[in-house]
């Protein structure tokens, strides 16, 4: 059954904003910039979740809670965050009815209050390292909202670790950002190039940033993840010390990472078509969903009761499968609607289904139907399972590197951005003013950076000798 959706060639932000309403995952609050998270977009964030939470707890950290709000003279404590969460901050000035004593911050993010906690909880060598999550939403006031990918109050996770040395800090840093690198692509089956952020880029107040990028079916980069070496510029701000094994007192040094909600705009995004969006397998709240067929009422109880063992089967293997038993619905209408919500394998079963002991199957990535006997339902199902999880994989793939160019001036850079878009690879002098040129001009921006030093050739903008190969790309 066709769709009456914008096409995603016509149209890619109107296409995203119809298929996440019709894939009934998310709408508009009545708060400009607020969403509402409906059962099934929230099934989806919660099965990401779930699986990066465990792999937290297999690298070590635990979760705890911190609160939404936060002490003004907090967030100004460390200067370049203040001055670079400034125009994002929501502040609470009255409650209670009264102009409280000093503003409070909604939380935008949480190193101050957690950079104060862990001054009261580290004192010796033997508290360290600590390694802590939580679960949260921010809040950070967007002018340009977009449901998942820009919202002011949206849901994440954010890491905040303290250790005794540097050498500590970076190794946490980048082991964060191989866990999240693993999670887009083994979950949400979303290739990404990873690397380190230009200066301009970086987290205000940290020291370097780390970050995974996605390339969306627009040519458009997504950045899905970061994580942040904050050096010791929180820990001095906080005083957070402890005694070494020399005895001596000392600053530690400290990370902080984050992935949100966004994650859920990246998989539409990245395998949507135009029928609606397509979820990979390993986080579709439904895997499977079997729709049963009758007309005359003599059918029903045979073809209900083949069905129901039929997702029985599924169910003991592990499947999330689903039973569509809705008599106020046809077919017709029950296909269009798991279509729209990306469900990745379709069952339809009739009468001479039954009879001839097998079942219809629909893949969502793909066209056509087959038939395959109850017999082997469930190891056909799981077997389909990995197979559209590798197809979106290697689809996504397949396009993000179509998509990767490389450009020596800007009249090139320029032609590939207006045309195919997609990332670029190019050289530049390293320096503020030209990566700001960059941006002006072409609203393109550093999205890592490949190699600093002498990388030969030379700056595209400037035409000096470039000391820094780069990733651009327009980006949401």
């Amino acid at each position: 059954m066709s769709s009456k959706f914008t096409t995603r060639e016509a149209d890619f932000p109107r296409w995203y904003q119809e298929v996440v309403a019709a894939g009934d995952l998310a709408e508009n609050a009545p708060v400009r910039g607020c969403m509402v998270i409906k059962p099934h977009g929230y099934a989806l964030w919660e099965n990401i979740r779930d699986r990066l939470d465990q792999m937290f707890k297999e690298t070590g950290h635990v979760n705890a809670y911190f609160p939404l709000f936060i002490p003004k003279s907090f967030i100004d404590k460390e200067a370049d965050h203040v001055e670079g969460f400034a125009p994002e901050v929501a502040v609470v000035t009255h409650a209670g009815g009264k102009q409280l004593e000093e503003p409070l911050v909604v939380r935008p993010t949480s190193e101050t209050i957690i950079g104060h906690m862990y001054a009261k909880w580290i004192q010796s060598h033997r508290d360290l390292p600590v390694l802590i999550n939580q679960w949260a939403n921010v809040v950070r006031w967007e002018m340009r909202p977009r449901l998942f990918l820009r919202t002011t109050e949206f849901l994440w996770q954010e890491g905040h670790t303290a250790h005794a040395t540097a050498e500590e800090a970076e190794a946490e840093t980048l082991q964060m950002l191989e866990v999240y690198a693993r999670l887009a692509e083994d979950y949400l089956a979303i290739p990404v190039r990873k690397g380190i952020k230009s200066r301009m880029e970086t987290f205000p107040g940290a020291l370097r940033t780390y970050c995974i990028e996605g390339l969306m079916q627009d040519g458009k980069a997504l950045q899905m993840g970061t994580s942040h070496n904050l050096g010791q510029n929180f820990a001095k701000a906080f005083d957070i010390q402890f005694q070494d094994t020399d005895g001596q007192r000392k600053h530690v040094f400290t990370t902080s990472w984050g992935v949100s909600t966004r994650l859920v705009g990246a998989v539409i995004m990245a395998h949507g078509d135009d029928r609606g969006i397509v979820l990979p397998p390993r986080v579709a709240p439904v895997q499977a969903v079997l729709v049963p067929i009758f007309r005359k009422p003599e059918e029903r109880d045979a073809v209900l009761a083949a069905a129901r063992r039929a997702i029985d089967g599924l169910k003991a293997a592990g499947v999330r499968a689903k039973l569509d038993d809705r008599e106020q619905l046809k077919p017709g209408p029950k296909f269009f609607e798991w279509e729209k919500k990306g469900v990745p394998v379709r069952l339809e079963m009739g009468p001479r289904d039954l009879k001839d002991n097998q079942v219809v199957m629909v893949r969502r990535d793909q066209e056509g139907k087959n038939a395959v006997s109850l017999d082997v339902l469930t190891e056909t199902v799981l077997k389909t399972l990995e197979d559209v999880q590798s197809s979106l994989f290697e689809r996504a793939l397949e396009r993000r590197d179509a998509m990767t160019n490389k450009a020596a001036s800007m009249g090139e850079f320029e032609e590939i951005l207006d045309g195919t878009g997609g990332f670029v690879e190019a050289l530049t002098d390293g320096t503020d003013e030209s990566e700001k040129a960059v941006k002006d001009n072409t609203k393109a921006t550093i999205r890592i950076v490949l190699e600093d030093g002498d990388v030969g050739g030379e700056c595209m903008v400037t035409g000096k000798p470039a000391t820094r190969r780069a990733l651009f790309a327009r980006a949401y």
